[in-house]
């Protein structure tokens, strides 16, 4: 079955792209020191606002830092706080799914409501209420950015459990004296991790955008880390003269949240029986 589904993965050009884009943001996140050409944090007011150039080349802030540096350890910031808060996401959402789907209509009456409500909220304007009271921080922003994006997903694993419960492997193990949880975490769940991961791809580029947006309000990443967000932050005041303070993080956002979203669609493709046919 793994190597039906890296075939797939191998023939399959949107993951291809997606993930080659991505695994260079993780080395560019993981090796920062190397890449970085100075310090993200050092000041330097002689050289302020500096367009690009051989020196500077994606410029320097109000402040005289150099933009690639921050941009560079901003990296870090926005793939740290998307693994994490879909981690968050996943756990819970994954759990929730399959108790309500798999363990009877009280259990899932109680959890679906509760998502019901989750869906009421928009999700970015509760995480703005909670943020602005918890205080902003990266591990608050990744805590709950994944504490209020379950709900969706939670939906999508019940329904994938109700349709797989009605098969026969699972009736036999029911048959067999098998425990409830050992049937939902060993027969069930092996078959959701699909639409788990494809889930979970896109995700990732919802909770970069989130913090972006956050930062970019002053309810994310403060200062003096650096963070694509408060880049855009410091670049809207002088977007009149220093242009490339607003442009290059836009568009490593629009990078990273494009080829999210590539390799989610693909994965998505991937894990599509309607498309490849059944086995």
């Amino acid at each position: 079955m793994l190597k039906i589904y890296f075939r797939r993965i191998l023939d399959n050009k949107l993951v291809l792209i997606g993930s080659s884009v991505i695994l260079a943001l993780i080395l560019i996140a993981i090796f920062a020191p190397f890449f970085a050409p100075y310090d993200p944090v050092e000041q330097n007011l002689i050289e302020r606002l500096q367009s690009p150039s051989s020196k500077h080349i994606f410029g320097t802030d109000d402040l005289g830092r150099d933009v690639l540096s921050r941009m560079i350890y901003g990296t870090r910031v926005s793939l740290s706080v998307g693994f994490v808060a879909v981690s968050i996401t996943v756990i819970i959402g994954t759990i929730l799914g399959l108790l309500a789907g798999y363990s009877g209509k009280i259990s899932d009456n109680i959890i679906m409501r509760f998502v019901d409500i989750m869906l009421c909220f928009p999700s970015f304007f509760l995480i703005l209420m909670i943020i602005a009271f918890l205080g902003p921080s990266i591990y608050n922003i990744m805590i709950v950015i994944g504490l209020t994006s379950w709900s969706g997903l939670a939906r999508l694993v019940r329904g994938e459990v109700l349709s797989i419960k009605e098969r026969e492997f699972i009736y036999s193990a029911e048959i067999s004296g098998l425990s409830g949880m050992r049937i939902m975490f060993v027969h069930i769940l092996p078959n959701v991790i699909g639409p788990i991961v494809v889930s979970a791809t896109l995700g990732i580029a919802g909770a970069i955008l989130s913090e972006a947006a956050l930062s970019f309000l002053g309810l994310g990443v403060q200062p003096p880390t650096a963070s694509w967000g408060n880049i855009l932050t410091s670049g809207k005041d002088y977007l009149h003269i220093a242009w490339w303070l607003s442009l290059f993080p836009g568009l490593a956002l629009l990078l990273t949240i494009l080829s999210f979203n590539l390799a989610g669609e693909g994965l998505r493709d991937v894990f599509d029986p309607k498309v490849w046919g059944r086995f």
